[in-house]
């Protein structure tokens, strides 16, 4: 154990001329932001341009990408992926200026067999690899995983809704994600710190009962991490016992936080949080001081920026179907407001936005402004710009989230979830992801009496009965649909409440939550698919005449649909109020469980990319072309016409860009607080005849948007154009796609038609287009 006094010399030096006391007493970052940070009210104009040392680097890290692309990425076979027992890594070790790395080499991928050993080999063996038999005896024989703890666990119902996909994507294998430590910590205080502060939490647990001792094996896990954490710098010659002295060892001990998470945790998300603030603080005082140029600052976040694109996971091909395009979601959260009225901007959110220009555009890190219209003009005139020119940033409400309780210093896990790490009243701390499930299977499901909607003799539940009317009518269809989420969601939390009681058991995120405050209440993050298909459904039952098509045994595979109906996305009151409902009906019965460790429930609408594996697993519906089954019994997609992403609108609403958002609006975030997921393409030409008109449109459309309500968007300014042959041909061209970003080369074939068959707005409101 550790004894640290604040008041020593390295503590004088490393805080000298940062304000505040409360924050030295006890760690918190947020009140140290609070105390030192400087907003910027100027423009872009104080930017530094790339040096030749940086492009050297982004050249070997392309080069040495593409090398493994068109051969095969190094793997880890015989050893398992660990925190400092694997060598340090490095690009090119004498022109790097921030060290640290995944693994020992550059693209290695690890081995991480803890969540389960299965998905772990089967990845070797996809990219030609031949798993240990030391390590599978070990991990089969003599350790349990991660998945073999949940499938002792799981109930019948779980494995039913598993194997008709209506409840898909389940963390189950790979590990949650979706925790965000707060690795700045490690900049500002020192691993010593850190540790003593564990001690203490630790010492303070005193009542013996199940909660407490579970807690203090917990935060022993965390000091152990933090241990490690001193090992994995000292690879590298540096003592991450201290705190940071200036902006490059602040930015240094960042990214060993973050690349000691990065090595050991196989998550759906490994988000970096709200870093760019905390760096500018360093950043004001070097530049007061002369210790380093605006040149310089920009290097260090140039090769810091690199350094986070260089990260990688081992993945199934099976994993790519839902989160395709290779994703880290190494989510980075910048701007937004303070609590006593000042804005967040600051000069380093210039500067990782400008590492677009200086290193070029990339999917990674997922670059988040959290947006207001008090911002100053000239920081949102300048995301537009970049957003214009790149497609490469997204777009969070701060009013929206903070109504929900999100804080100042709040920031974006994974694509759109906000968290709020430091949270004193306890609230957001956290999350448990727990993927989504398909609501328009279920409903279809539900018509059928609880046999799948694919496969007719497969019974997935038994709560309702068939309808048997010639016309859906509304009221009885609501009403089954009803008691089908009700099977549903308990089912849901079920399954998220033994992943989550089991991930802590054998793979607990001791290093993440090592960086984060030890008394946690997290948010357990449900989701939805078929969103707007669903809703669209519900209203051509009600405004529609739908007849359900039968076979010989009165089983319902299609629908004949006469008659005009309103669509989710055109800003039609009649088909908004039934998406509102649908979210209502689904978190609320969610929230009435009790979540492990008495987490809050939420829900979001957001798929990733598993929008196109959904429809794939979900038969026809009165609004779309669903999946059928041959005369042999196996499954037919070639009609399939593909569900849009998150909360969408469909293809075939008739709803401009502007009546798009104006729907999403209305959506209540009190239902959805994990996420409502637009992601939209807009023609430069519908905000403007020239670049400057588009760009003022734009800060204005996204002012509106989110001062009405809305919580997110994901930005694409481009034609269709300019960009569908070289998605189809796949060529690099690099865009928001649901929730994250992505360079669609990377995409699957099914998955770039579903991209290129999404509306490109080319008119700002159908009104004025008629």
């Amino acid at each position: 154990m550790v004894t640290v006094k604040t008041t020593t010399d390295i503590f004088e030096k490393a805080w000298e001329g940062f304000k505040g006391t409360d924050w030295k007493e006890k760690a918190s970052v947020s009140r140290f932001v609070n105390a030192n940070y400087t907003p910027y009210d100027g423009d872009e104009s104080f930017l530094a341009g790339p040096t030749a040392r940086s492009l050297h680097i982004k050249k070997i890290v392309e080069e040495t990408k593409a090398h493994y692309e068109a051969t095969r990425f190094p793997m880890d076979t015989d050893r398992v992926a660990s925190i400092a027992d694997i060598p340090a890594g490095y690009i090119d070790k004498d022109n790097e200026l921030i060290f640290g790395l995944q693994n020992s080499e550059l693209f290695r991928l690890s081995f991480m067999p803890k969540g389960g050993i299965r998905m772990a080999e089967t990845t070797l063996v996809e990219n030609g690899y031949e798993p240990d038999p030391t390590l599978h005896e070990i991990y089969t024989k003599h350790t349990t995983t991660v998945n073999d703890g949940i499938f002792r666990a799981y109930t019948s119902n779980i494995r039913r809704a598993r194997h008709a996909h209506t409840v898909t994507g389940l963390p189950d294998a790979y590990s949650r994600g979706r925790i965000i430590g707060v690795y700045a910590r490690l900049a500002l205080y020192g691993a010593d710190y850190l540790m003593q502060e564990k001690v203490n939490d630790w010492n303070a647990l005193t009542e013996i009962d199940e909660e407490t001792i579970r807690l203090r094996e917990e935060i022993n896990l965390q000091y152990q991490a933090l241990a490690e954490v001193i090992k994995f710098g000292e690879l590298y010659g540096l003592d991450v016992r201290r705190p940071a002295y200036d902006t490059k060892e602040a930015i240094q001990w960042t990214n060993i936080a973050f690349m000691a998470a990065a090595r050991v945790i196989n998550g759906a998300a490994t988000s970096l949080g709200r870093v760019p603030i905390v760096l500018d603080i360093y950043a004001e005082r070097d530049l007061a001081r002369g210790t380093y140029t605006e040149s310089e600052i920009q290097e260090f976040v140039d090769d810091f920026v690199m350094k986070l694109r260089t990260v990688k996971y081992a993945r199934t091909k099976a994993y790519d179907q839902l989160y395709s395009g290779d994703p880290t979601f190494i989510t980075t959260s910048m701007a937004g407001m303070g609590n006593d009225g000042r804005h967040r901007v600051t000069k380093m959110d210039y500067r990782f936005l400008n590492t677009l220009d200086n290193i070029g555009n990339s999917p990674e890190p997922n670059l988040t402004v959290l947006w207001s219209s008090e911002l100053p003009y000239a920081f949102r005139r300048y995301c537009m710009h970049m957003s214009h020119k790149h497609s490469s940033i997204q777009y969070e409400g701060v009013s929206t989230m903070a109504k929900e309780g999100y804080g100042e210093m709040s920031c974006i896990s994974c694509c759109v979830s906000p968290l709020d790490p430091e949270n004193e009243d306890k609230r957001h701390n956290i999350q448990y992801f727990g993927a989504r499930v398909n609501v328009m299977k279920t409903l279809l499901t539900g018509l059928n009496g609880g046999y799948d909607d694919v496969h007719k003799d497969y019974k997935v539940f038994n709560v309702v009965e068939p309808i048997t009317s010639e016309v859906l009518d509304f009221d009885e269809v609501k009403e089954n649909f009803e008691k089908s989420l009700d099977w549903l969601t308990d089912t849901y939390v079920d399954a998220l409440n033994i992943i989550h009681y089991m991930t802590d058991k054998y793979n607990y995120e001791a290093i993440q939550m090592a960086f984060l405050p030890s008394h946690q209440r997290a948010n357990m993050g449900f989701g939805i698919c078929g969103f707007a298909n669903t809703v669209d459904t519900l209203s051509a039952i009600k405004y529609a005449t739908v007849k359900p098509i039968r076979d010989q045994d009165g089983y319902i595979y299609d629908y004949e649909t006469i008659g005009d109906f309103p669509r989710y996305g055109e800003d039609d009151d009649r088909v908004d109020d039934i998406a509102k409902w649908l979210m209502e009906a689904f978190y609320t019965r969610l929230a009435s469980h009790k979540l492990y460790k008495n987490a809050e429930a939420t829900v979001s609408l957001l798929t990733i990319t598993s929008n196109v594996a959904y429809s794939k697993q979900t038969g026809n519906s009165p609004v779309h072309r669903g999946v059928y089954l041959n005369e042999d019994g196996s499954v037919n997609t070639s009609q399939v016409e593909f569900f849009p992403p998150g909360a969408n609108p469909t293809s075939k609403s008739r709803g401009g860009w502007l009546q798009n958002l104006n729907s999403l609006s209305k959506l209540e975030f009190s239902h959805a607080n994990d996420g409502i997921s637009l992601t939209t393409q807009v023609s430069p030409r519908a905000l403007g005849k020239t670049r400057d008109e588009q760009v003022k449109n734009l800060v204005t459309i996204l002012d509106g948007y989110f001062e009405n309500g809305g919580q997110h968007v994901n930005l694409n300014v481009m034609d269709l154009n300019d960009v569908y042959e070289k998605i189809m041909n796949g060529e690099d061209v690099i865009v928001r796609i649901s929730g994250y970003c992505v360079n669609t080369k990377y995409l699957t074939k099914e998955q770039k038609t579903e991209l290129t068959q999404r509306v490109f707005h080319e008119v700002l409101s159908m009104d004025s287009a008629l």
